[in-house]
């Protein structure tokens, strides 16, 4: 297919797939002319998948760059595959000097552990999202929040039961960029979706459980 082909169905203008190839996010076409070039399905799928990590999940374009490497090397796994996508929305925290050896930090780091073996996770050492729950419990701790941190089971399960479902869905798609696609996108975009989720339901159960009412009084 033609470069306004390629555009067409992915849905990138052209000037952005020019920049993506210069850019190393997307491969050369094939030459085949002074000014022309054939593309394959293979940048279809790393193009959508360079949108999604660039435009959705915000990603700078250098690290999209890493993570697309990583992403479409051979012989790696579905199972890793899938984790680097979700691992590069993720970026590991770097944790201030006064920090590192806090006993705030080091119980929160100790509490996670303990939480991934209590519930059976199969969760690599490496993953940036225990380095950030750490750090959120490690601050809810100075807080006094300790309320809080005893609902941090009933999270975990509910946590779990989202995965299941998000998991079982995504594996449907079969072909795995488009899953590492889906995996960028809800995770970006889920997020936001959970987090407004919540809020909505917080404050229609608070107005249950306080006698308040939903009128609008802004």
């Amino acid at each position: 297919m033609r470069i306004a082909e390629l555009s067409r169905r992915t849905g990138v203008p052209i000037p952005t797939i020019k920049y993506y190839m210069r850019e190393g996010l997307l491969p050369q076409g094939e030459r085949t002319g002074p000014n022309q070039a054939r593309y394959g399905e293979e940048h279809v799928r790393r193009l959508r998948l360079a949108r999604a990590l660039v435009e959705v999940g915000g990603l700078p374009v250098a690290s999209a760059r890493e993570a697309l490497a990583l992403i479409f090397s051979s012989g790696v796994s579905e199972f890793d595959v899938l984790g680097k996508a979700q691992y590069a929305l993720t970026p590991p925290r770097e944790r201030a000097g006064d920090d590192a050896g806090d006993d705030a930090c080091n119980e929160a780091a100790a509490q996670v552990d303990e939480l991934i073996a209590r519930r059976g996770w199969q969760v690599k050492p490496g993953n940036p999202a225990r380095r950030t729950l750490a750090d959120a419990l490690a601050t809810l701790r100075r807080l006094g929040e300790d309320d809080y941190l005893d609902l941090l089971e009933t999270y975990a399960e509910t946590a779990e039961q989202l995965a299941d479902t998000e998991v079982r869905a995504i594996s449907r798609r079969g072909d795995l960029h488009s899953m590492a696609e889906a995996v960028v996108i809800w995770t970006a975009l889920g997020d936001p979706v959970i987090a407004s989720l919540r809020r909505l339901a917080q404050e229609a159960r608070a107005a249950r459980l306080l006698g308040g009412t939903a009128e609008d009084t802004s």
